[in-house]
C-alpha cells in the first residue's frame, strides 16, 4: 500500500510562470476555490494572476471524496452548490474524462429510526430548490444496494454527483491558463501591502505584484496568513484519512455513507473509502485561542475525534510555526510547501473491517493507496465568503470537508463579489464578521 497524497511535491511543475509586476487581481491558493475564481476574473477580462505555494490542488482539493453533493448541505450553501452542479456539467463538457463527472446520487444510510428522522428534517430544503431528494425504505435499499449492515432505510438525491479530483481541479487550472490566468506554482505570497487602508498587491518569494484587488484561498492556511496581515478569523484544521481500494467489482455506482464509514465509486474502477466523520485533531495555539467560538461544535462532534497534543513540524497550528514574520523573510508557506500528513493506519483497518461487515460477499478490500489531507474548519462549518476589513482584500475559505463539489459556485461568487457585482445569492450567512459581531454560533446539518 503507498501512503501520501495524490498530489504531492514530487509531481513536475505544470505551470512553471513567474508573476508578472502588476496584475488586476492576485488570488493566493491553487485549490479549487481559487482557481475557479480565476478562470471566472480571467473571463471576465481581468488580469489574473495565481499563485501557489506548491502544486495546484496539491492538498485539499485532491485528497477529498470526489463527492459532489447537493444532499444535505447547509439551506444556505444549498443555492450555490445547485449552481456548482450546473457549472461541473459544463466543465465535464469541455473537459470530458478528466473532470470525470457522473451523477450516480448521494446516498445517506440509516441505521435506525432517529437517523430516518433526521434525514427527513432535510427533505423541505431539497423541494425547496427542485432536488429529487427522496426517503427509502429497507425494501427499497435492499433492491439497490448489498445490505448486510441492516441499514432501515436512507436518504437519496439521484441527481448528485461524483468527480475525479485530482484530475479535474488541475485540468479546470488548464482552462484558467488558457483564458489568461498567469499561474505560478512554487511560488509562496508571504503577505499583502496596503496603501490609504485598503490592498495595494502581494509580497512573493519571487517579487512583489501590485494589485488592486487579492484573493485568500488558503484552505487550512488562511487564519495564519490573515493574522500576519493583521486581523483575526476562527478556523482550525483536522486531519482526515482517506483510501483508495484496487479495483473491485462496481456493488453501487454513486457515493454512501453511514455513521461509520463513506464510500463512492471511482473512474479506475476502485472505490474511495473514508471513515465517515471521524478524524484527528492536534491541539496547538489556535485550538486554545478558538475554544470559545468552536464549543457548539466540539460539544456536538467530540466523541468523533481524536485528539493529540502536537501538530509535525512546520504545520499551521504547529506549536513551533511562528504567527508573524517580515515580508522579506522566508515564511511558513515556503518551509511547507505541501501539506501532506500521513494518514492514520488504524482508522483505514478499521475501515476494511466496517467494509467487510456491510459487504460480507465482498470482503475486506484491498487497499491500493492511502493519504490524508487537513480539513480547514469554521465554527459553524460553513464558509467565509466575503470582503475582509482590508478593503479590496477577500476571503474564501473554512469550506470545512465539502469545498470541492461547491468549488465552481464559489468561484463564480467570488468573481462577481470581487467585481462589484450582485454574486446572485445571499451572502450574508457567509460574511466574517459574524465572528465578531455576536451572531449566535448556528452550526450546519449535521447530516
Amino acid at each position: 500500500m503507498k501512503t501520501g497524497g495524490p498530489i504531492s511535491l514530487s509531481a513536475p511543475v505544470r505551470f512553471p510562470a513567474t508573476p508578472p509586476a502588476q496584475a488586476d487581481v492576485v488570488v493566493i491558493g491553487g485549490g479549487i476555490a481559487g482557481v475557479m475564481t480565476a478562470l471566472y476574473l480571467a473571463e471576465a477580462g481581468q488580469r489574473v494572476v495565481l499563485c501557489e505555494k506548491g502544486r495546484i490542488a496539491g492538498e485539499q482539493s485532491s485528497r477529498n471524496w470526489g463527492w459532489v453533493r447537493q444532499q444535505g448541505r447547509d439551506p444556505d450553501e444549498l443555492p450555490i452548490m445547485v449552481e456548482a452542479l450546473r457549472i461541473w456539467q459544463g466543465l465535464n463538457q469541455r473537459l470530458g474524462d478528466a473532470v470525470g463527472l457522473h451523477q450516480t446520487g448521494t446516498t445517506y444510510l440509516a441505521s435506525d429510526e432517529n437517523d430516518l428522522s433526521n434525514y427527513e428534517a432535510w427533505l423541505p430544503h431539497s423541494r425547496a430548490h427542485g432536488l429529487k431528494t427522496r426517503l427509502l425504505g429497507r425494501a427499497e435499499l435492499d433492491a439497490v444496494m448489498p445490505n448486510a449492515a441492516g441499514w432501515v432505510g436512507a436518504l437519496t438525491t439521484p441527481d448528485d454527483a461524483r468527480a475525479e479530483p485530482w484530475t479535474a481541479v488541475p485540468a479546470i487550472a488548464g482552462l484558467a491558463a488558457e483564458a489568461g490566468v498567469t499561474i505560478c506554482e512554487n511560488c509562496a505570497v508571504r503577505g499583502i501591502e496596503t496603501s490609504g487602508g485598503r490592498v495595494s498587491g502581494v509580497v512573493t518569494e519571487a517579487g512583489n505584484v501590485t494589485a488592486p484587488l487579492v484573493l485568500l484561498a488558503g484552505g487550512a492556511w488562511s487564519s495564519l496568513f490573515a493574522g500576519n496581515a493583521g486581523f483575526w478569523f476562527p478556523q482550525l484544521s483536522v486531519r482526515a484519512t482517506v483510501a483508495a481500494t484496487k479495483a473491485m467489482p462496481e456493488f453501487h455506482a454513486g457515493n454512501a455513507a453511514d455513521s461509520g464509514f463513506a464510500f463512492r465509486r471511482r473512474a479506475d474502477g476502485g472505490y474511495t473509502l473514508a471513515p465517515g466523520i471521524g478524524h484527528d485533531f492536534w491541539i496547538g495555539p489556535a485550538a486554545f485561542r478558538n475554544l470559545r467560538s468552536f464549543l457548539p461544535q466540539v460539544r456536538r462532534d467530540l466523541r468523533h475525534t481524536r485528539l493529540a497534543p502536537m501538530a509535525p513540524k512546520g504545520f499551521p497550528d504547529a506549536w513551533q510555526t511562528p504567527r508573524q514574520w517580515k515580508l522579506d523573510d522566508e515564511s511558513p508557506f515556503e518551509r511547507m510547501r505541501v501539506l501532506d500528513p500521513a494518514p492514520n493506519l488504524g482508522r483505514i483497518e478499521r475501515l476494511r473491517g466496517d467494509f467487510a461487515a456491510a459487504f460480507p460477499k465482498l470482503g475486506k478490500p484491498a487497499i491500493a493507496r492511502a493519504w490524508a489531507g487537513m480539513i480547514d474548519v469554521t465554527p459553524d462549518q460553513v464558509p467565509i465568503l466575503d470582503e475582509t476589513p482590508v478593503k479590496g482584500f477577500f476571503i474564501a475559505t473554512g469550506l470545512s470537508g465539502h469545498g470541492f463539489g461547491i468549488g465552481p459556485g464559489i468561484g463564480r461568487v467570488m468573481a462577481d463579489l470581487m467585481l462589484g457585482r450582485d454574486p446572485g445569492h445571499d451572502l450574508s450567512r457567509f460574511r466574517i464578521a459574524r465572528f465578531s459581531d455576536g451572531s449566535k454560533i448556528e452550526l450546519g446539518p449535521s447530516i
